[in-house]
C-alpha cells in the first residue's frame, strides 16, 4: 500500500487532478464511482477564502463518499496561506494540498501557482507556514520548473520533504510549456530514485489510457499517477487502468447505458449542489465528452445544451438509451 501518513491508498493509486471549473463535487462523485483513489477540490484562492468570497467558500464543500479528499490551496502571501490552511482544516478534508503548478496567467502572474518555482525560498517558507497551521497531512503539486533553463523540481522535492510535506505530485512540463508538447517524466523518475526521498511521488501529465499508465509505471517507477483531462466525460478511465494493471487486459468501453447513467448522475449532483439554474447551465460543458464517439452525438448534445428544463434533459437521456447509438469513433 501507499501511505500519506494515516491515509492508506492501494498499490499504484490513481489520483484525480484538481481542475478549475471541473473538479467540483458533482464531477468528483462520478470519478469516485469510476474508481479514483484520491481526489482534490478545485484549487481555492487563499485571498478569496480570506475575503469569504462565496465561490471560494463553496469550494470547501467535501462529502464523506469522496474520502479520501484533499482541499487544494494557492496564493502568493505566506501568512494568508497559513490562515487559509487553518480555515480549510475546519472543513474536514483528509489532507491539504498546495498548488505550485498552475501555469495560467491569472494565477502565475499574481505570484501564485507555478510562479513560486522562481522563488524557492518563498515556496519553502509558504509550505512551512501551511504545515504548521494544520494537523492534517500536507501535500504539494508542482511542475518541473519555470522553463527549460530552470528545471529545479529535484531541489524542490528535497527541500519540501525536509519541512514536512508527505507526498509530492509532479506534472512533467514547465510553466512556459503550459499544456503543450509531451510531458517529460524523466525528472519525476529522478526524484523517485533519489535515496533521500521517502515520501510518495506521483506523476502527472499525458496519462490518457491504461496502456500509458502501465508503461509509465514500469518505466518511471512512480508510486501512482494523477489523471486530469482524460477523466472529463470519461470517469471509466480509472477502472480501466486498474483492470489493466491487475490483468494486462483491456476492459470493453462503457455501454451507452453506462454513459447515460454517469451523465445523469453528474447532472443530478450538479442540480443538487449548484441549484437548478446553475446546475443546468454548467453541466452543458460536459455533454460532448460523455457522448463522444457515439453515432448522432452532435445532435444529442445540441438538444441537451439547448434545454433549460431538467425533466426534458432526463427525457433526452432516456431517448439516447432507447436509440442504442453505436460507437463510431
Amino acid at each position: 500500500m501507499v501511505h500519506i501518513r494515516n491515509i492508506a491508498l492501494p498499490d499504484f493509486p490513481l489520483l484525480l487532478a484538481p481542475m478549475e471549473d471541473v473538479s467540483d463535487p458533482p464531477f468528483r462523485a462520478v470519478c469516485k464511482q469510476g474508481g479514483a483513489d484520491l481526489m482534490y477540490t478545485e484549487f481555492i484562492s487563499s485571498e478569496g477564502l480570506i475575503r469569504a468570497a462565496a465561490k471560494s467558500r463553496q469550494k470547501l464543500d467535501v462529502f464523506d463518499y469522496e474520502r479520501p479528499i484533499g482541499i487544494q490551496l494557492f496564493g502568493s502571501d505566506v501568512d494568508t496561506m497559513g490562515e487559509c490552511a487553518r480555515i480549510s482544516t475546519e472543513a474536514g478534508p483528509d489532507l491539504i494540498d498546495i498548488n505550485y503548478g498552475c501555469p495560467v496567467k491569472q494565477v502565475a502572474c499574481r505570484g501564485a501557482g507555478a510562479a513560486l518555482l522562481r522563488d524557492i525560498p518563498k515556496m519553502v517558507q509558504m509550505t512551512s507556514a501551511v504545515v504548521k497551521a494544520t494537523h492534517l497531512p500536507v501535500t504539494v503539486k508542482t511542475r518541473l520548473g519555470w522553463d527549460d533553463t530552470t528545471k529545479n523540481v529535484e531541489e524542490v522535492a528535497e527541500r519540501l520533504q525536509d519541512i514536512g510535506i508527505e507526498a509530492l505530485t509532479v506534472h512533467g512540463r514547465t510553466r512556459v510549456q503550459m499544456y503543450k508538447g509531451e510531458a517529460d517524466w524523466r525528472l519525476i523518475a529522478a526524484i523517485k530514485n533519489n535515496p533521500r526521498i521517502k515520501i510518495p511521488i506521483f506523476g502527472n501529465g499525458d496519462i490518457d489510457s491504461p496502456q500509458k499508465a502501465v508503461e509509465y509505471k514500469n518505466r518511471y517507477g512512480v508510486d501512482g499517477v494523477m489523471i486530469g483531462r482524460a477523466a472529463i466525460g470519461y470517469p471509466w478511465i480509472f477502472r480501466e487502468v486498474k483492470h489493466f494493471v491487475a490483468t494486462g487486459e483491456l476492459l470493453a468501453p462503457p455501454t451507452v447505458e453506462e454513459r447515460v447513467q454517469a451523465c445523469r448522475m453528474h447532472f443530478e449532483k450538479s442540480l443538487e449542489w449548484k441549484g437548478p439554474r446553475a446546475g443546468v447551465f454548467e453541466m452543458r460543458r460536459h455533454y460532448a465528452q460523455y457522448f463522444r464517439g457515439l453515432e448522432g452525438a452532435r445532435q444529442w448534445r445540441s438538444r441537451l445544451v439547448e434545454s433549460n428544463d431538467p425533466l426534458e434533459i432526463h427525457a433526452i437521456m432516456d431517448e439516447i438509451i432507447a436509440a442504442e447509438p453505436v460507437l463510431v469513433g
